[in-house]
């Protein structure tokens, strides 16, 4: 069988060529051709191509254009080898440029189908028409490339083909998927004639550019000028109603199917059942899965997320137990929500469970999910495997992936790894840089955040509202307050980002630590957005560190006012009043909180051990260890003692007489069942890492200075704000936190 790497049998001469090049179809009938509609698979049309290389029918354009096509399209859809071919041809025609470009456009490679549209303008004799433009658009679309499109956009029109309804509903989807709406829509009702996709491509662009009041404006005068929706309509509309999650709508939109007969395919179908669980429903969701005559793997993925979203995660683990086919979406499914939900355990967990499939292998969102996990939970040691596999697999390192290590690694209190990571990869986007900065915020190396913030400058990345949020909080960690007033002050008027509440909360952070009580009231006045309770709350804790009553209780009422339930404003003024020792007023909160039946969120360390993850509760005597962590306790308490330790007693929220209950009440505390537990198990050379889910408090800040002292450790404890590392009696914080 003679192939492009074949030698050339019986080629024809140059006069036959000639011939045949300028009798264009000239063998349009030839039976040979017959044939290439009828090959099963790509040998059988290899064979009729190697016949036509003998014969000379190759040459003829037509011909080879016929070729071309039953290569590049399905049904056998062979690109690569359609490439080559093409590639061979002397003067393809514009049917077989346009037969290889449209392919192109909806392959793995669309920047493909652009290239060769650049050649065709070149090099084919015939200028590009009505069938050119629509998939060289889509081809532009698939890859984002705003510039192409709107320069084949103004192409299309001097050939006067912009009003094709071909290529006007290709612009309409090129502009909404490069997520400019305006010319989108502008496209759309300039155009003097529109069929059913010209609606479902705007309909569809507004669901995806998260306008969907404008969506559901389309869908009704779509119905008012006559135009009849169909199944592609309504999968768009649907879309719409998600982001609304309006439940309501999504009955009526599926009675609405129902009545006007629209055919539910499966596409159909599973939009319906996402609607219904995403706005909250799972039981109709059940009830409309189980009627589904047909159903996939998206199906069953979206039965799965509607249970995990409702936190019912046994019900989630049985739809995974009966998909007749899994696959890594819906494993991923359940991961991500445990680890959304604030469950960081139970994903890793599933996690772990996975690796044992060998049919399964984790891809970039597990793997992301599961570093997510790591974070919260500080599991270096399976957050470091995770990088080792990335590695090993060959796994691109792009930038959800490398955010997702910086933030895992900082989180887990190896910056330095963090730092690696980051420079160990040559393109960042906003989010790498932000992570790297949110990592210098939390580990309280605010004059580093900063100097890699001027950085990104000098990188050309513009900074996001995520990035100033990061910078603000670095700032507020270590007393930065003029840098802090300055970078806010400039988000808008240099950089072009509004500030919003968590910039303002951040902000009255920063003057609030550093005592600035008065400017940060007024800052609070002259904000031109309605404070939220994270301003409050800023406010409120900065009031707790340096004993202001007065503004304390106002700012819990302003609080409580938009948040009645929040435990943490009761807590806050608690402090603020036991500092003062006024037992009286916390015993009122404290009767407060039982009245409405709130209670203050137990404290909670955890602390990993050769890749075990050990959790302790304030009080806890649950675990195996228990016995040895208390005499390790009692051991520290005597060493304590022995240099004149005086516990901080001001950090008790109720009011106990007995001085020896007082003082038995702050040893109870949850990092100080961790350390103790980490004294005894951590090997000596590794630092002693925890994770609390609570702001540390002084006792147990003063606690860990002394025994990495006394014991010569190194310990580094995350709270629910930043990280502390204590070395030989002092800490990173310098008492600033």
């Amino acid at each position: 069988m003679a192939t492009l790497n074949s030698p050339l049998i019986c080629l024809p001469n140059n006069n036959q060529l000639t011939s045949l090049t300028d009798n264009y179809r000239i063998f349009a009938t030839h039976p040979t051709l017959s044939l290439i509609n009828q090959c099963p698979n790509l040998k059988h049309l290899q064979q009729i191509q190697a016949h036509m290389l003998r014969t000379g029918l190759f040459f003829d354009p037509f011909s080879s254009s016929k070729l071309i096509t039953a290569l590049a399209l399905p049904p056998l859809s062979s690109i690569e080898y359609a490439r080559k071919v093409f590639d061979e041809i002397p003067q393809p025609n514009l049917f077989t440029w346009n037969a290889l470009i449209r392919a192109y456009s909806s392959s793995i490679e669309p920047a493909q189908s652009l290239l060769l549209f650049v050649q065709l303008l070149y090099k084919c004799d015939e200028m590009p028409n009505k069938f050119t433009f629509p998939f060289v658009i889509k081809g532009a679309a698939q890859v984002l490339d705003y510039e192409m499109g709107r320069v084949v956009h103004g192409m299309a029109v001097k050939t006067a083909l912009n009003e094709d309804m071909f290529v006007v509903n290709s612009l309409i989807y090129f502009y909404a998927t490069c997520g400019h709406l305006d010319l989108a829509y502008r496209v759309f009702v300039r155009s003097f004639k529109r069929d059913v996709v010209s609606w479902n491509s705007m309909i569809s662009g507004f669901s995806k550019g998260d306008c969907p009041d404008e969506a559901l404006d389309l869908f009704h005068a779509m119905q008012a000028q006559g135009v009849v929706p169909n199944a592609v309509t309504m999968v768009g509309v649907f879309s719409a109603c998600i982001k609304k999650l309006d439940l309501e709508l999504g009955r009526w939109l599926h009675s609405f199917v129902e009545k006007n007969g629209i055919r539910k395919d499966l596409t159909l179908c599973n939009a319906i059942l996402d609607m219904y669980t995403k706005c909250g429903s799972i039981q109709e969701a059940k009830i409309f899965f189980d009627k589904m005559p047909e159903k996939d793997i998206i199906s069953w993925t979206t039965m799965l997320g509607g249970y995990a979203k409702q936190e019912d995660f046994d019900s989630a683990k049985r739809v995974l137990s009966a998909m007749p086919c899994q696959d890594i979406a819906a494993w991923n499914a359940l991961i991500s929500s445990y680890e959304q939900c604030g469950k960081p355990k139970e994903a890793l967990a599933v996690f772990r469970e996975l690796q044992l499939r060998k049919n399964l292998k984790p891809d970039e969102v597990t793997l992301v999910s599961s570093l997510a996990a790591c974070s919260q939970l500080g599991a270096l040691d399976l957050g470091e495997w995770i990088h080792m596999y990335i590695k090993k697999e060959g796994i691109r390192f792009n930038c959800h992936i490398t955010s997702s290590l910086i933030d895992m690694y900082s989180k887990c209190g190896d910056l330095e790894k963090a730092l690696e990571v980051f420079e160990s990869v040559n393109w960042r986007d906003v989010f790498v840089w932000s992570a790297m900065i949110a990592g210098f915020a939390m580990h309280g190396r605010g004059k580093d955040a900063i100097n890699l913030f001027m950085k990104m400058q000098e990188s050309k990345v513009k900074p996001n509202a995520v990035t100033f949020t990061n910078v603000l909080s670095a700032c507020s960690h270590t007393g930065l307050v003029d840098q802090g007033k300055e970078l806010f002050y400039q988000m808008e008027r240099v950089y072009g980002v509004a500030p919003g509440v968590k910039h303002y909360a951040s902000m009255i952070d920063v003057l609030g630590r550093a005592g600035k009580l008065e400017e940060a009231t007024e800052l609070i006045k002259k904000m031109p957005i309605t404070p939220g309770a994270s301003v409050w709350g800023a406010l409120l804790g900065a009031c707790r560190l340096h004993g202001n009553v007065e503004l304390a209780e106002r700012a819990c009422r302003q609080l409580l006012e938009l948040e009645p339930r929040n435990h943490g404003a009761y807590v806050l003024l608690s402090n603020v009043y036991a500092k003062l020792g006024e037992w009286d007023k916390v015993a009122s909160l404290r009767k407060l909180m039982r009245d409405a039946d709130l209670k203050k969120e137990p404290g909670c360390s955890s602390i990993e051990v050769e890749g075990t993850v050990h959790e302790f509760l304030v009080g806890d005597n649950s675990h195996g260890s228990s016995k040895e962590i208390y005499e390790k306790l009692d051991e520290i308490s005597s060493k304590l003692q022995a240099i004149g330790y005086v516990p901080n007693k001001t950090q008790l929220l109720q009011l106990i007489e007995e001085e020896e209950s007082q003082d038995h009440a702050l040893y109870l505390h949850s990092e100080k069942l961790a350390i103790a537990f980490g004294l005894i198990r951590a090997s000596p050379s590794q630092p002693i890492r925890i994770v609390k889910n609570l702001r540390v408090c002084g006792d147990c800040h003063s606690v860990a200075k002394h025994i990495s002292k006394l014991y010569d450790r190194q310990i580094i404890l995350r709270d629910r704000y930043r990280f502390h590392h204590f070395r030989n009696g002092h800490c990173s914080c310098m008492d600033y936190w």
